[in-house]
């Protein structure tokens, strides 16, 4: 993943010096789109440091979502901003734990989700030809938002970053793109509780997207 990141961060990179030192007029516009896809997801909770226990999962979830953007364009190129209002699910699961003893505690069951929230894209457009055709690369900023019911435990929001590529079309006012995204592994501790908590897990999604632009 971070080698995806960081030529993700290069192709930005320089799309940003070619514009500001371009001496044609930038073209800027704004639109929404919206867009569906699959997030694959695996991931690892450990108990007591992973002494005593480790929960192994993965699973694929299904997406639908829109955004909207802010773009600038010249010398045929392409450079935008992408932000995505509501968040996406990333996955959701439950287990039943027994526990020695008597009381409400004996037995329990544990819940957990995540959702990506304030998804924010900035991307590039490279074209291929002159028939519309683009290649696509972008840099992700997303909190991963927790909801768990776990016994006197929860664990926190995190932070991370991706990376994007693609290819597109654009038809007038139109573009179609399919994409791939690949996420920084996830890493979040719990707080409260007796026992030690912590998950570790990894995320990527495919989808495609239309847009239009304004």
């Amino acid at each position: 993943m971070k080698k995806l990141y960081n030529i993700a961060s290069v192709i930005f990179a320089s799309a940003i010096i070619v514009l500001s030192f371009s001496s044609l007029k930038a073209e800027t516009s704004f639109g929404v789109s919206i867009m569906a896809g699959q997030t694959d997801i695996s991931g690892t909770e450990f108990e007591n440091g992973g002494t005593t226990d480790k929960n192994t999962a993965s699973f694929e979830e299904m997406f639908v979502g829109g955004s909207i953007f802010l773009e600038t364009e010249a010398m045929g190129m392409v450079v935008g901003i992408d932000y995505v209002p509501l968040d996406i699910e990333l996955g959701s699961g439950s287990r039943s734990d027994t526990n020695t003893g008597t009381g409400s505690n004996a037995s329990s069951t544990q819940k957990a989700s995540a959702d990506l929230t304030d998804l924010i894209t900035l991307y590039v457009n490279y074209p291929v030809g002159d028939n519309g055709y683009y290649l696509l690369g972008g840099i992700h900023s997303v909190t991963v938002k927790t909801a768990e019911t776990l016994q006197n435990a929860s664990y926190g929001n995190e932070d991370i970053y991706g990376g994007q590529f693609g290819f597109g079309k654009k038809v007038g006012n139109l573009k179609y793109e399919a994409f791939y995204s690949d996420f920084e592994d996830i890493s979040i501790s719990s707080t409260g509780g007796s026992g030690e908590h912590s998950i570790s897990a990894d995320a990527d999604a495919m989808g495609f997207k239309i847009s239009y632009g304004f």
